[in-house]
């Protein structure tokens, strides 16, 4: 009987049991299955991945390296890269840059745009434009409160002044 084989009741494939407890139906309630776990929340991985820093060396700590590189034995050098968190390219960078005579280029620069140079006039005109902008707000609160009181006057009876000192009807 090469090839046959004989299906007994109850051992057929899933997909003819139609029934409440086909296997398929068993495997969506048992607990600690992924379908079982789509209601309830899944906790959140709670390793935190640090993210990676751009990092800048200084002119003297290049130096140094590439110092203590040409100081190595063979076999050294790797353990000093290791050592130090450095790869092999950054310490062929800095031979480079050393060896045009680019010693400028080791020195820590700052980054990003270069500032204006300070004009003495621009100076001035950011002075007087905040000064500017400081008075008329004080001007705005001073025209406030002269509204504000001049509505509280009308409301108790009050007569007010004139800037001559004469009363207002």
């Amino acid at each position: 009987m090469a090839g046959s084989f004989v299906v007994r009741q109850g051992q057929g494939r899933e997909s003819e049991n139609r029934g409440p407890e086909s296997g398929r139906d068993r495997r969506a309630v048992q607990p600690g299955s992924a379908s079982s776990m789509v209601g309830q929340t899944s906790r959140p991985d709670p390793e935190v991945v640090e993210k990676a820093k751009r990092r800048r060396f200084s002119a003297e700590y290049k130096l140094s390296i590439v110092r203590q590189a040409e100081a190595c034995r063979p076999g050294e050098l790797g353990a000093l890269l290791r050592k130090e968190g450095l790869y092999f390219s950054n310490l062929s960078c800095w031979r480079r840059q050393i060896a045009e005579g680019q010693l400028a280029a080791l020195s820590s620069r700052k980054r990003g745009r270069k500032g204006r140079p300070e004009d003495p006039v621009f100076k001035r005109i950011t002075e007087l434009e905040r000064e500017n902008e400081r008075l008329r707000k004080r001007l705005q609160q001073a025209e406030d409160i002269i509204e504000l009181q001049k509505k509280i006057s009308d409301v108790l009876g009050i007569t007010m002044r004139n800037l001559d000192g004469e009363e207002k009807n």
